[in-house]
């Protein structure tokens, strides 16, 4: 039920968006997590709890993959998970940028069947679903046609784009970025960037609904190695991701495996 669950992750991530609003600006507490995982405060736990709570009400018999949740392995037994990111983004949030989203997933046999990424800071809402176009807004997006990296535009972080990751020479493109990796998707996806990659295992929860929202604008969505994403795996980290028009990502592969 795509449609359902896409209207329902929708309310959620409003809901959640008026949480994180409470926090942002207001110095919110924040700790680094075990590790080396990164920074969280006290609006990403508010945020899970309240998504937490509305989404497992609402679908009690799916599983649930969060960020910020202790993961028991149930979620594998489940026919549909939630795939969730309470707030993709923590150093953007609590820097006090806009850019910071919440990212909100449901997958089905490794496949995200209803996404949707809410920027609260700018009421921005991206959503897909099988069986829906990708929206923003309620209005239809779609990705660029571009089908070579020379001049593109390629949201990446700067290492991404060093000598050693491009054996044929790295590609003449304009680099930008944004901390949250799901807004970054989701620009490919409206065709404000040509394509984002990121060459480092990626956490599913990053990028699942994402992930989705630019398939379904047309762009090529796959992994380092061009292989399609598989989501709610055991380990919950992907090789990469590479999103771009299809010309475009075909190119950049072509300059990966030189």
């Amino acid at each position: 039920m795509p449609a359902p669950d896409l209207a329902l992750l929708a309310e959620a991530a409003r809901a959640a968006g008026e949480v994180a609003l409470r926090y942002w600006k207001n110095a919110p507490r924040a700790w680094e997590k075990a590790e080396g995982a990164g920074p969280v405060t006290e609006a990403d736990l508010a945020v899970n709890d309240l998504l937490e709570s509305r989404l497992r009400a609402a679908r009690p018999d799916y599983g649930w993959l969060s960020e910020e949740s202790a993961d028991s392995g149930a979620r594998r037994g489940a026919r549909r998970v939630f795939i969730i990111d309470p707030i993709d983004g923590t150093r953007a949030f609590m820097a006090g940028e806009d850019t910071f989203a919440h990212s909100l997933a449901v997958a089905e046999a490794g496949q995200i069947v209803a996404a949707a990424v809410y920027l609260p800071a700018l009421d921005r809402l991206y959503t897909a679903s099988t069986a829906t176009p990708a929206m923003r807004d309620g209005q239809p997006i779609r990705a660029s046609s571009r089908t070579e990296a020379r001049g593109a535009t390629l949201l990446a972080t700067r290492p991404m784009l060093g000598d050693s990751y491009w054996p044929g020479g790295v590609p003449d493109v304009k680099r930008s970025f944004r901390a949250s990796l799901a807004f970054r998707l989701c620009l490919v996806a409206e065709g404000r960037h040509d394509g984002m990659l990121t060459l480092r295992e990626a956490w599913e929860w990053d990028i699942a609904a994402g992930s989705l929202i630019a398939a379904r604008a047309g762009a090529t969505v796959t992994d380092r190695l061009g292989q399609p994403l598989v989501f709610n795996s055991e380990h919950p980290q992907t090789a990469g991701v590479i999103a771009a028009a299809p010309g475009l990502h075909a190119d950049l592969m072509g300059r990966l495996t030189a």
